[in-house]
């Protein structure tokens, strides 16, 4: 059952005219943009004030010259921040699929139709501190700058609300607007930091089988010792952060590995079997061997490639959740 909303998020969603995903792409047209004095701007306000009542106490022409020489910058300065972001339009960028627990980056498009450069733009997750880099988008050009976002649960992440920023020129304005582009990124479930050697071919006991030390064909992996050959170390694997493993081959040829939800404890749970899983196709991925998937519901016959690899952790990121959530993953 939905939760209700408050009034404060009615009131929020009907003054910055955002309430969910929007399609693309969206335009950013006078009535979505917002403006008001920064500290800074406020500072100067205050300053203005002062000088100009010390200009009407003292009668000082020179004071109400600089007073409203100054005003007037400031006055224009709220039109240029405002130009900086009428007519910008935003479309999906791209969104590659990451690990539970590392952060998704949303590309997102921004497209400048006009003749004129938009400068000092920032773009973050609204409600998350401001710590990212200005950014310039050319006339008549368009710029693509990333989004992370933090990663708690597999399956697909929607991109929050966005807040587009500019302070241009002078800092004395805050000129922002707030949208919610209509994408995705897929999160895999996180690897298992310390799981058993690959399964061999169907055996249902991980790191078992019989297994040689020969050099013609790929068995499978298993725990580094220092006393093992450079040559055959999992370099993939370690490269990406993962343990330190260490192939194993045999004479008589291998056959393809396995990875059966099935043959894995009784005991454990369904996100613990799941990140199991994600470490062996990762394992089995970086040592090149043809493996394939079973799950209850999907079965992915042998392969290896990319593709194959993005096949496999989907289809582990999805399982399990409702038909809505469990579309295709391109």
């Amino acid at each position: 059952m939905p939760r209700p909303i408050g009034l404060r998020e009615r009131l929020r969603r009907w003054l910055f005219r955002v309430s969910g995903p929007e399609p693309t792409p969206i335009r950013l047209g006078q009535r979505r943009i917002f403006v008001l004095p920064t500290r800074f701007g406020l500072a100067v306000g205050a300053t203005l004030m002062a000088m100009l009542l010390a200009s009407i106490n003292y009668g000082l022409s020179l004071g109400f010259a600089l007073t409203f020489l100054i005003g007037s910058v400031a006055w224009i300065s709220i039109h240029h921040a405002f130009r900086n972001l009428v007519d910008l339009s935003i479309s999906p960028g791209r969104s590659d699929a990451v690990f539970c627990g590392t952060p998704a980056r949303f590309g997102v498009v921004l497209h400048n139709p006009t003749l004129r450069p938009r400068l000092s733009l920032k773009i973050w997750p609204t409600g998350v501190p401001n710590g990212d880099t200005p950014f310039d988008i050319p006339p008549e050009a368009s710029a693509a700058p990333e989004v992370a976002v933090a990663t708690h649960v597999r399956g697909w992440l929607q991109l929050p609300q966005l807040t587009l920023e500019t302070r241009h020129p002078l800092g004395l304005i805050r000129a922002w607007s707030l949208f919610q582009p209509d994408q995705q990124c897929l999160v895999y479930p996180a690897p298992e930091a310390d799981a058993p050697p690959l399964p061999h071919g169907d055996d249902p006991r991980p790191g078992q089988g019989g297994r040689g030390r020969g050099r013609d064909d790929f068995s499978g992996l298993r725990h580094h010792q220092p006393a093992d050959s450079p040559r055959h170390v999992a370099w993939k694997t370690v490269a990406r952060g993962g343990p330190w493993r260490t192939k194993e081959f045999e004479g008589a040829g291998s056959q393809a590995v396995w990875l059966d939800w099935h043959h894995l404890p009784p005991a454990m749970g369904v996100e613990a079997r799941l990140s199991r899983i994600a470490r062996w196709v990762m394992d089995a991925d970086a040592a090149g061997v043809d493996y394939g998937l079973r799950l209850p519901g999907t079965n992915l016959p042998p392969s290896r490639g990319p593709a194959h690899r993005h096949a496999c952790l989907a289809a582990l990121a999805l399982y399990g959740l409702p038909a809505g959530d469990r579309r295709a993953a391109q």
